[in-house]
């Protein structure tokens, strides 16, 4: 089989990481750069490649396999529907788009033209998230109850300094960090139908946000709990516990979430497993059967890239749809009205 050429769209802090994975992968290999900026320049001439501003020039000049968008959010769907344009595959940085309804104009085009489109919630691709889903579907916790989770960690005041605009509506940990907890938590435990929140900017005092309660209900009639903040300097986060992101120090002492059923509960991702073994006799007189759920380690944004060649070659159907991806932004921008309306925010599937 052919090397896939991949070219790589924005040369921020994710796209580099993409960079750094093509160049490790004997599956693909880096076609070319896509930044206006003009710091790009030395990135892709110590890379060998050609660097273009924009990807109607890059279409202009050669053909790539497929692009992976690693842009500002604003320009996500329209970098999608140039690529759907030429037939090239792509792999769209998440959040798919930066509004609902802009989301839905790439999802009528992807569905109507079949398009090879994967979009890059790299936790999908998690061996943790992969085994807990696994306990779940054995049915060591029985029907699911209830879901506690949090994302709690402190952003340091240089984090806002860079960018201006994350102090600004828009740019607070519902709309950057919340949409990695929603995939996780319906990829867990199935769809989100309502959600209600609460929200403060009580520590910064920013305009926008900076701590969350989140109350949620899944279609299995599920409920679950989330508490999300940037401001609160606790490891309970997916960063802070899994271990899977080297930039951030983890504590295997922590975790982020607990999934609870009739016959057992899960700790994500100590994977730490009590259940009662005799399902006829639970009740919280007797001891649980305790153990920890064993896992192997890998990198999730390897094993996405691994996926995105198979997409690309027409090997697997992608593993995170459009449909997924903007499913994740619908239930995001309801917590967002909730947390303004005070009021139950029902989420209509799309």
């Amino acid at each position: 089989m052919h090397t896939i050429r991949i070219a790589v769209a924005g040369a921020g802090l994710i796209g580099r990481r993409h960079i750094e994975l093509i160049q490790a992968s004997a599956e693909c290999e880096l076609a070319a750069l896509v930044d206006p900026a003009p710091a790009a320049a030395e990135l892709a001439a110590s890379h060998g490649v050609a660097l273009y501003p924009s990807l109607e020039q890059l279409f202009a000049e050669q053909r790539p396999d497929a692009v992976i968008l690693a842009t500002p959010n604003h320009l996500h769907v329209e970098g999608a529907l140039a690529c759907v344009e030429h037939g090239i595959g792509v792999l769209i940085e998440k959040p798919l788009a930066h509004t609902l309804e802009a989301g839905k104009r790439l999802l009528a085009i992807a569905e109507r033209t079949g398009a090879r489109l994967l979009v890059g919630h790299h936790r999908a691709h998690s061996t943790i998230l992969a085994k807990a889903r696994e306990v779940i579907a054995e049915g060591l916790l029985g029907n699911l109850v209830a879901v506690m989770g949090s994302a709690l960690f402190y952003k340091p005041d240089d984090y806002f300094d860079a960018a201006p605009w994350r102090r600004q509506i828009g740019g607070g940990p519902v709309l950057i960090n919340m949409i990695h907890e929603i995939s996780n938590l319906r990829s867990l435990c199935g769809e989100i139908v309502a959600v209600q929140a609460q929200a403060s900017s009580a520590t910064r005092g920013f305009a926008v946000e900076d701590s969350v309660a989140i109350s949620l209900r899944f279609a299995s009639g599920a409920l679950g709990t989330f508490m999300l903040s940037d401001t609160a300097a606790c490891a309970r986060s997916w960063e802070q516990t899994t271990g899977e992101n080297l930039d951030y120090p983890s504590y295997a002492d922590e975790d982020c979430y607990v999934i609870s059923g009739t016959r057992g509960s899960l700790s994500i991702p100590s994977m730490r497993l009590k259940y009662y073994e005799q399902r006829a006799d639970r009740s919280w007189w007797k001891p649980f059967t305790s153990t920890v759920v064993p896992l192997h380690s890998a990198d999730p944004l390897a094993r996405q890239l691994a996926h995105f060649c198979q997409v690309i070659r027409g090997h697997e159907p992608p593993l995170v749809s459009v449909r997924d991806g903007l499913r994740n932004v619908q239930i995001v921008e309801a917590i967002s009205s909730a947390a303004r309306s005070g009021q139950i925010v029902a989420t209509d599937s799309l």
